[in-house]
Parts: structure tokens; C-alpha cells; sequence
């Protein structure tokens, strides 16, 4: 079966998309000098590595020479898998990547009346939209999908297809971590529930890896055609992608799952913080801004 080429043709995907990046970080760190002329609303300097470090990931998934490698090996197409959906969305929105970019963004625009919208409308989404049933089902149902043998080969053989399951792994990661980090503007609020979340969460993770491991012929004939590269045979490619999934994923929602037990266990001071962070926002609103605010 034939692989994505990525000869002449395809060569200006990657360039597009890095230049995409490369703007997302200017953007974001326009909005972060910003914020730095206000002491209380300033962002650490550790959230701006977090989100500058989550957009390179994105890079080496989806622009690096990574990006080639994923047609000859599953190990390389999973682990782009794992950048896209487990690493970089949590190290994105630890940076604060809302307040920063729309910061930059709405003073590049002058448009003060709207950048009081723009809290309110992340609100709204959160009551609805971002709720963490939703957030989990869609990245079950992203990573379960895209590994069925079919579509999978869909999106193999397609550049169109293919930029269309990365760019859902993407949305779906950045949805499914929403809910555990809280970032802004949300009010950070410990819950037990969250811990649930993440257990729950590797569920589909270790269907998927554990039917890899110990299936005994190779379930994506796409990689058939390469095998023995690195030495590795199709089967044993499969079985290592499969092992990295699951490696990945457990140690990655364990870290997570210890640091919401730790604000669990002292709760007091990521409330204060965060509720000091809110009334200052609040404080910023004009007053037609503040009684749309505190509708919600």
C-alpha cells in the first residue's frame, strides 16, 4: 500500500506550519511582556518555557523529520500521536496561553470592548462546551477512531486526511487537559473528580496498546512495506509502538493525577491565588464588562 509522499509537493506543509508556530510564539510572548508591566497579573517566566516547550513538541510531531520517519515506522506515528495529545496540550495551557495571546492580540487591535468579551465568552464555553464529559468522550473517541485498521490507512495514504487526524489530535488534547489544568480563565479548583478523569482516561489507551501488544499479525498493513527498518520487523515496530503508548500515557496522567492530589491535600493556597488572580480580571472590567461577568 503506497505512504503519504512527502516529496516536492508536500515540502511546504511543514514550512507553513512552522511558521504558524513561529508566530504563535511571537504572539504569546508580545502578550507576556505585556502582562510583565503589572506585577499581579505578570506570567512566570516557568509558564512561558512550559508553552514555548509545548509549541516545539508540536513541532517535532508535525514539522520535524519525525514527521517522514512516522511512514516507515508505527513507533515514530505513535509517538507523534503522544506529542500532540498527552505532552504539549497540558504544557500549553500551563503557560497561560489564553491570557498571553489575547493580551498581545487585543492590544494590537485597540479594541478595548472587546477584550472584556473575551473572558466571558471562554466562561460560557467552559459551562457548555468544555465540560469534562465532553472533553473526555472527544478524545476517546479521536484516538480510538484514528486506529481503526481502515482509517488508519485512510489518513496514511492522504496528505488531506493525515492533516486532518493530526490537527484532531491537537484539538482533542488541548480539550481533554482543559478540564485538569483549569488554565485562566477559569478559577482553579481542586476536585477529586479530576483524578477519576485521568484514571478513566487510560482505559481506551490500554485497550488500544494491550490488543497491539499481544495481537498476533500486523493490524496496519501500511507498514508491511517497511519493515526491517532500524531492524525492526512490522510486528515487533507494532508491539513497540503499542509498549511507548502505554509507558507514556501511564507515567504522564500519574504525574498528573500526584499533583492534583497534592492540591487536594493543601488546598487553601491554589485558591487563594487563583481567586486573588480572578478579582483582579474582575477588577479590570469596565462596569457594563463586570455585570456580564458576574451573570455567570
Amino acid at each position: 500500500m503506497p505512504h503519504v509522499q512527502h516529496g516536492a509537493s508536500g515540502s511546504f506543509g511543514p514550512v507553513l506550519l512552522t511558521i504558524m508556530l513561529v508566530l504563535t510564539a511571537l504572539i504569546y510572548l508580545r502578550g507576556w511582556v505585556l502582562l510583565r508591566s503589572n506585577s499581579l497579573s505578570r506570567i512566570p517566566a516557568w509558564r512561558a518555557c512550559s508553552f514555548l516547550v509545548g509549541l516545539f513538541l508540536i513541532w517535532i510531531a508535525v514539522a520535524s523529520p519525525l514527521s517522514a520517519l512516522d511512514q516507515e515506522l508505527l513507533t515514530a506515528h505513535m509517538l507523534k500521536h503522544l506529542l500532540l495529545m498527552t505532552v504539549a496540550p497540558p504544557l500549553i495551557w500551563l503557560g497561560e496561553a489564553v491570557r498571553a495571546c489575547s493580551q498581545a492580540l487585543l492590544r494590537f487591535l485597540r479594541a478595548r470592548p472587546v477584550a472584556f468579551c473575551w473572558p466571558v465568552s471562554i466562561w460560557t464555553m467552559e459551562r457548555s462546551f468544555l465540560r469534562p464529559e465532553v472533553c473526555w468522550l472527544s478524545s476517546a473517541a479521536a484516538l480510538v477512531g484514528w486506529h481503526i485498521p481502515a482509517v488508519f490507512t485512510l489518513a496514511m495514504q492522504s496528505q488531506g486526511w493525515h492533516f486532518v487526524e493530526q490537527s484532531s489530535f491537537v484539538v482533542t488534547g488541548l480539550l481533554f487537559w482543559w478540564p485538569v489544568v483549569q488554565p485562566w480563565p477559569s478559577v482553579l479548583r481542586p476536585d477529586l473528580s479530576m483524578i477519576l478523569y485521568l484514571f478513566f482516561a487510560t482505559l481506551p489507551c490500554d485497550l488500544l496498546s494491550g490488543f497491539l501488544v499481544f495481537c498476533d499479525r500486523v493490524v496496519y498493513p501500511v507498514y508491511l512495506s517497511s519493515s526491517n527498518v532500524l531492524g525492526f520487523t512490522a510486528l515487533a515496530d507494532q508491539q513497540c509502538a503499542a509498549a511507548l503508548m502505554w509507558t507514556c500515557v501511564t507515567v504522564v496522567y500519574l504525574v498528573a493525577g500526584a499533583v492534583l492530589a497534592m492540591r487536594l491535600l493543601s488546598p487553601r493556597n491554589f485558591r487563594n491565588h487563583e481567586f486573588a488572580r480572578r478579582d483582579l480580571d474582575v477588577r479590570a472590567v469596565p462596569r457594563s464588562g463586570r455585570q456580564r461577568l458576574e451573570a455567570f
